[in-house]
């Protein structure tokens, strides 16, 4: 690895994260190990990967977490590779917190949204059932985020719309859920900006203008939809259909993308399956597990809707401008997520010319 590639991994040092500023050298070649020159430490070629202290060779982990990502039982892996289901759940954490740091990167950043349709997944634990609450760009198939909770609450809610505010920018937006009643509040407190006056005490909020929030209502009977009502909590009905119409997702309000979805997540996460053996042991578990389906089905799975005219393949995070190709496992597991860039110490008086230069370089 060329170290002019290589950023220091150190949170006080403070040319974490910056690239090609000469301060790497090649510490040891046999070893893999780098120093950097402005905080004289040393580090692993593969400190912040997947394979960071793992006695488990390369090859054989990333052909494990590739069997588990399309929904291999863990059980079947350990059998075939004779190793530890521990193992197999420890690279599992490991992936996820890996793959969580890349969603965050790449796919958490402001962008036109047009249409997003939520949901939650009921998911049985060891003892308990906790709430899976996922959303969906509908144009590009792209996978925002998910959070899990022990309840389906304002507070799982009000993470999920968080998740969303990070990704949208202030561009009319239809987000449409199910008839949960906490959707329209969390939402409209997520989406909306501060009104500064100038005067004392605290601004005023003022709501997106552009928002609109819609709700797919479904009535059962004897475990059968028999019926489906659209609600717009927020918004006019013309502004829902005209920005479901711009999001190629149909011609009225739906919320079948995002079901679709569900049976994805259900076909590759075991523990989400309804009728299955297999139990997620803890809530940090299922969010590892979940997050690295959530990446490798945005940056390494093909989507037969998004095939363009050519006949080439797109994965939606190449349809949503964040990756120009298709991932490979080996990709997604060997990238390491630079650290967030050093800030300068608060000070009173004016910073030294010694400082100023650092702050230059470092902290631009």
């Amino acid at each position: 690895m060329d170290p002019q590639q290589v950023f220091c991994p150190h949170l006080a040092c403070m040319a974490r994260g910056h690239v090609g500023q000469g301060n790497i050298r090649r510490h040891s070649r046999t070893a893999q190990r780098y120093r950097c020159t402005r905080c004289r430490k040393t580090f692993s070629a593969r400190s912040g990967t997947v394979f960071y202290r793992s006695h488990t060779p390369a090859w054989l982990l990333t052909v494990v977490l590739a069997l588990l990502a399309p929904g291999c039982p863990v059980a079947a892996i350990a059998a075939v590779f004779g190793i530890q289901p521990r193992t197999v759940r420890a690279g599992v954490a490991a992936a996820g917190t890996q793959a969580q740091a890349r969603h965050e990167q790449l796919v958490a950043q402001p962008r036109d949204l047009v249409q997003v349709q939520a949901d939650e997944i009921r998911v049985k634990t060891q003892g308990r059932v906790v709430w899976m609450a996922r959303a969906l760009m509908v144009r590009t198939r792209l996978w925002l985020g998910g959070v899990v909770g022990a309840s389906r609450d304002r507070a799982l809610i009000d993470k999920l719309a968080r998740q969303l505010r990070a990704c949208a920018t202030r561009r009319p937006l239809l987000i449409a859920g199910d008839g949960v009643v906490t959707y329209g509040g969390a939402l409209e407190r997520a989406f909306r900006t501060a009104v500064l006056t100038g005067r004392r005490g605290a601004p005023r909020w003022r709501i997106w203008a552009e928002l609109v929030i819609g709700q797919v209502i479904k009535q059962y009977a004897r475990r059968r939809v028999v019926g489906v009502g659209h609600w717009i909590a927020r918004g006019t009905a013309a502004a829902a259909t005209a920005l479901v119409k711009a999001s190629a997702g149909g011609q009225v309000l739906n919320t079948a993308y995002i079901a679709r979805r569900n049976a994805t997540f259900r076909e590759r996460l075991a523990s989400l399956r309804r009728r299955g053996r297999s139990l997620a042991r803890t809530t940090a578990s299922l969010t590892a597990e979940m997050y690295l389906v959530g990446t490798v089905y945005n940056f390494c799975s093909p989507h037969a809707s998004l095939r363009q005219t050519t006949g080439q393949d797109q994965t939606p995070a190449m349809a949503a401008g964040s990756s120009d190709h298709g991932w490979t496992m080996t990709e997604l597991l060997e990238q390491r997520v630079p650290p967030a860039r050093w800030h300068p110490p608060k000070q009173r008086g004016r910073p030294s010319a010694a400082q100023k230069r650092r702050i230059e370089r470092w902290a631009a």
